[in-house]
């Protein structure tokens, strides 16, 4: 017999939807459906596998493919982890000559792609490079040297190029700690060292373990530079198989794994997280006291921190620039009217995906600052996962209900009119913008979210109170108050999607080129100096984003000094 639901409990359910729902507009909830729904279409293909589709995969690329998918993210994890650390550390509790200089100089690397940097490499390092070549003159042809088209020359350049984000979010948790900590372990026998491995290691592990998977996130993302490098890995294989193959359900199934390892470096993290409790201490206390090296070990620190900035940054950027040079004395007449032409796709491509993108966030990010319930937060929560998907797992995830949309239509005017439009958004602008404010929203939000969290809600009360209806008070009172967010969040997302290669590679339309595949094109054709100009250009508008984080970390830092908190691990 059915169970009959009392009144008090329908009006306590009805209460506690209510609750739930709270606040949320349908368009917050229409764009989180957009976002996700890439992501779900290629989950779904795992849920409906094609048998011939996995034994044709498994008989070809498959096995190598998830082999060096494999050995890319513990070799590039471990290296990024080593070298973010041990620098954050080395930077924040030690004082030696250039310190200051290098604790911000550090972060340059990020500015240089990992398919620049990989070309860059192979150029300089190859058997036919300027290195060799010097080496065989020097000690004859019997001269050995590692082989850099290989898995190792893969991970070297990419621990070089990401390594950043383990040292930037590792040298914020260690600028938190408490001094006071690290006296009282020093007071009880301690070494310096020791206190390294069992006090700031432990207290700065989640931020750590944030950085080696933003490092593995964009690993796996990577198809040129395991490419050049001919180290193919599943980002790889999807390119291969869409382009080779033009098997849209062979590329769309074998994202689906891609999906599978994102998820696994994901819960990888929170794994490595544990279930220890972070939190801090009120009460003003100094940080960690630096300790000045003297004689040959300063200039040794010194050293590795040189060492580390030229072969990441200082070599990839000066070696672009003397190519630069030596093209432009020779350049054809219609090559600076291409550059510009391309410079000029890549420009309008960023910007109409960063003002969508900004413009959904602050949609989104209103509705939850305005009171929204956990449905709202929840909603916010799917907007941003894009940005924990490879590439050219969003690339696949689009093309497929744009295609499915475009021949729907197709059918149903040809129905109706007994003519073809053709595709109107598989391979067009807007299937490209989708991808991009899919893959990049999570930077957006963010910007806007934690400028919304820093206005008081009083100013809200106090304008509704007034009257103000709440498209008033976003567009005349929160707007205005977080420009500043706004802006560091546009200049984040212009920056990623104009050197973002997969989701281009695979979306654009045809003939409609940027500086990232004219990149591609010319280093995939081993013409190293044709690629210097865009390169250059990409690596150029990328020091903006890494600017920005010297001024943001700069006034952290100094608003710090004056209240100070000791992590605690609980």
């Amino acid at each position: 017999m059915p169970k009959v639901q009392t009144c008090t409990e329908r009006i306590h359910s009805s209460g506690r939807w209510r609750r739930f729902t709270r606040g949320l507009p349908a368009l917050p909830l229409l764009i989180a459906g957009l976002v996700i729904l890439p992501v779900a279409v290629v989950l779904w293909t795992l849920l409906t596998p094609t048998p011939a589709v996995w034994e044709h995969l498994w008989a070809t690329l498959l096995p190598e493919i998830t082999r060096n998918t494999m050995v890319l993210l513990i070799g590039v994890g471990a290296g990024t982890l080593i070298l973010g650390t041990g620098l954050a550390w080395l930077t924040v509790a030690y004082r030696f000559p250039g310190h200051a200089v290098f604790d911000w100089l550090l972060l340059l690397p990020l500015a240089v792609p990992t398919y620049i940097m990989g070309f860059v490499y192979m150029a300089t390092f190859d058997c036919a490079g300027p290195v060799q070549s010097a080496l065989r003159g020097w000690f004859g042809s019997a001269i050995w040297f590692p082989e850099i088209r290989s898995g190792g020359g893969a991970v070297l350049v990419m621990t070089l190029v990401l390594y950043p984000y383990v040292y930037l979010l590792a040298r914020a948790a260690f600028h938190e700690q408490s001094g006071n900590t690290f006296e009282a372990a020093r007071a009880m026998g301690y070494s310096r060292l020791q206190s390294f491995f069992r006090l700031a290691i432990p207290l700065a592990r989640p931020s750590i373990a944030a950085g080696v998977t933003l490092a593995l996130m964009e690993a796996l993302t990577d198809f040129a530079t395991v490419r050049f490098f001919n180290f193919p890995t599943l980002s790889d294989g999807i390119i291969r198989v869409w382009h080779g193959m033009m098997d849209l359900r062979a590329a769309t199934e074998l994202a689906g794994v891609l999906v599978l390892f994102a998820l696994v470096v994901i819960l990888f993290e929170r794994w490595v997280r544990g279930r220890a409790r972070y939190s801090q201490k009120g009460g003003r206390s100094p940080g960690i006291g630096r300790v000045r090296f003297s004689g040959w070990g300063g200039w040794a620190a010194a050293g590795v921190c040189a060492l580390v900035l030229a072969v990441a940054f200082v070599l990839p950027v000066a070696q672009l620039a003397l190519w630069t040079v030596r093209e432009a004395a020779h350049m054809p007449p219609g090559a600076l009217a291409i550059y510009w032409e391309l410079a000029g796709n890549s420009l309008i491509l960023s910007g109409l995906a960063t003002a969508t993108a900004i413009v959904l966030a602050v949609v989104v990010a209103n509705g939850v600052h305005m009171g929204g319930g956990r449905l709202a937060r929840f909603t916010a929560r799917l907007a941003t996962m894009g940005y924990a998907v490879p590439g050219a797992v969003i690339a696949v995830g689009v093309l497929v209900p744009l295609s499915a949309f475009d021949h729907a239509l197709n059918d149903l005017v040809e129905q109706w009119r007994g003519v073809t439009i053709g595709l109107l958004l598989t391979g067009s602008v807007v299937g490209l913008i989708y991808a991009y404010v899919v893959r990049f929203m999570a930077v957006a939000y963010n910007s806007v979210e934690s400028s919304l969290d820093k206005i008081t809600p009083n100013i809200a009360m106090a304008a509704r109170s007034l009257g103000a209806s709440p498209r008033k008070l976003l567009w005349r009172i929160h707007l205005p108050l977080i420009a500043p967010g706004l802006l560091a969040g546009a200049t984040l997302v212009f920056v990623d999607v104009m050197k973002e290669l997969p989701i281009t590679m695979m979306l654009r339309p045809f003939g409609y080129d940027t500086l990232a595949i004219w990149v591609w094109q010319m280093a995939a054709e081993s013409l190293w100096a044709g690629a210097a100009l865009p390169a250059l250009t990409i690596v150029l508008v990328g020091i903006l984003p890494v600017i920005l984080l010297m001024r943001i970390g700069t006034r952290s830092e100094s608003e710090s000094r004056g209240g100070a908190h000791g992590p605690q691990l609980t």
